[in-house]
C-alpha cells in the first residue's frame, strides 16, 4: 500500500451538479486529497462556484470552494492537477472524459459513458479491485492516462451484497426490482407535483444498466485487457419513488446449491471485502450490515449506515421460486455516486496508480 505524503490535487468535473456537490464535500478535509479545480459547463465558468451553484446539501458550500472560479472541461483550463473525478451527464462525458486521459488524467469517472469499454475497469473496491489490472491495456494502446469508472446507483448496492454470495454458494439468475429516490435523478429530475402520490415506472436505461454492468462487476479477468462477465442471467424492473436519497431493491436469487437463510445471514455478515487491509479512509468497518427486524431498511432510517457507504440488507428469507430473496438499500448519490468514485480514487492512490505531479 502506497498512502501520499503530500495531499494530492484532484479536480472535480461536472461540480456544480448534484454529484459533483457530494464529491466536494467528501474531498474537504480528506487526509490524501485536496480540491484544486472545479469545473463545469458554460454556463457556469468564469463565476464564482458560489455564483454558480445552486447547493442543496444541508450547509454551506464550503468557504475554500466558494471562491474558486469554475474552469471550463478542457484539459488545458485545469492547471495544477494531473487528477480528475467526474460527475459529467453521460451526452457529455465520453468526449470530455477521453480528452482529459488523452491529456495523461488519470479519470475516475461516476458516468455510464466508459463502463462498458473491454479496456476500462468497472470497480467497486471491495468486489473485484483486480479488474484494475485493466488500466493496462489502455496504457499499452498509447493513451497517456487512463479511465476508471464506479457502477449505476443501483448496481452498486446489489453487486456489494451479490459477491459475497456469488463467491461462497454460486449465483445463477436474479431478479431484482428498485425503488430509487428521486435524486437519482439529479438536480433536473421529476418534480415533486411529479412524485407526489405517484411512482414512476421507468427510469430510461436503467434496467439495462444494472443486467449489464452487473455481470461485467462479478466477472473475472481474461488476461491483462479484458473482462470476462459472470454467467448469471439478470432482469431488472426499474421505479421512481418518492424517497429523497436510498435505492431500495426486492431481490429474488437463484443459487448453484441449497442454501439456508442463516448461512446466506452469516455469508454477508462476514464479508469485509478484499481491500479492508488497505484502511481506505472511505471504507466502511462493514461493507454490508443485516436488520433483522421485519420491516428493514427504510430509506429514512437506514440510508446513511456506515456514513452513506454500507449497503443495508434485511427480510432474507427462503423464496417459493428461487433460492432466496431479500431486501437490501444503499445510499444512491454516496455510496451509488460520489462515495463509490471517491473510493476508486483511494484504491488507485494506494496502489501507486495516479500520475506524479
Amino acid at each position: 500500500m502506497t498512502t501520499p505524503r503530500e495531499r494530492i490535487p484532484v479536480g472535480i468535473l461536472g461540480a456544480t451538479g448534484l454529484v459533483g456537490q457530494r464529491l466536494l464535500r467528501a474531498l474537504e478535509g480528506h487526509p490524501w486529497f485536496r480540491i484544486a479545480a472545479l469545473a463545469a459547463s458554460s454556463r457556469s465558468t468564469g463565476r464564482t462556484y458560489g455564483e454558480a451553484t445552486r447547493w442543496v446539501l444541508p450547509g454551506s458550500i464550503p468557504s475554500a470552494a466558494a471562491t474558486l472560479e469554475v474552469r471550463p472541461c478542457e484539459p488545458g483550463a485545469l492547471e495544477g492537477c494531473r487528477v480528475v473525478v467526474s460527475s459529467l451527464g453521460s451526452d457529455v462525458a465520453r468526449g470530455v472524459e477521453g480528452a482529459f486521459a488523452d491529456a495523461g488524467f488519470a479519470v475516475v469517472s461516476n458516468s455510464s459513458a466508459f463502463r462498458q469499454d473491454p479496456d476500462v475497469p468497472l470497480v467497486i473496491p471491495e468486489v473485484n479491485p483486480d479488474h484494475l489490472g485493466a488500466i493496462a491495456a489502455q496504457r499499452s494502446s498509447g493513451r497517456p492516462g487512463f479511465v476508471v469508472t464506479n457502477p449505476n446507483c443501483s448496481v452498486t448496492g446489489l453487486a456489494l451484497v451479490l459477491a459475497p454470495l456469488h463467491r461462497a454458494f454460486g449465483v445463477r439468475r436474479v431478479v431484482v426490482t428498485t425503488l430509487q429516490a428521486v435524486s437519482g435523478a439529479g438536480l433536473e429530475g421529476p418534480s415533486g407535483l411529479d412524485m407526489l402520490d405517484n411512482v414512476l415506472p421507468y427510469i430510461a436505461g436503467e434496467e439495462d444498466k444494472i443486467e449489464r454492468e452487473l455481470v461485467k462487476i462479478l466477472g473475472q479477468r481474461d488476461g491483462d485487457s479484458s473482462i470476462r462477465p459472470a454467467s448469471i442471467a439478470v432482469a431488472a424492473h426499474c421505479h421512481r419513488v418518492g424517497t429523497l436519497d436510498g435505492h431500495l431493491e426486492a431481490v429474488s436469487v437463484e443459487l448453484e446449491r441449497t442454501v439456508t437463510p442463516e448461512e446466506a445471514v452469516a455469508t454477508l455478515r462476514g464479508f469485509r471485502g478484499a481491500v479492508a487491509d488497505l484502511r481506505l479512509p472511505s471504507s466502511p468497518v462493514a461493507p454490508i450490515e443485516v436488520r433483522t427486524e421485519p420491516d428493514r431498511p427504510q430509506p429514512r432510517l437506514d440510508r446513511d449506515a456506515g456514513g452513506g457507504m454500507t449497503a443495508v440488507v434485511g427480510r432474507v428469507r427462503p423464496c417459493p421460486v428461487f433460492s432466496l430473496r431479500l431486501e437490501l438499500l444503499s445510499h444512491n448519490t454516496i455510496r451509488g455516486a460520489a462515495g463509490a468514485a471517491l473510493l476508486n480514487l483511494e484504491l488507485l492512490a494506494a496502489r501507486g496508480e495516479l500520475p506524479a505531479e
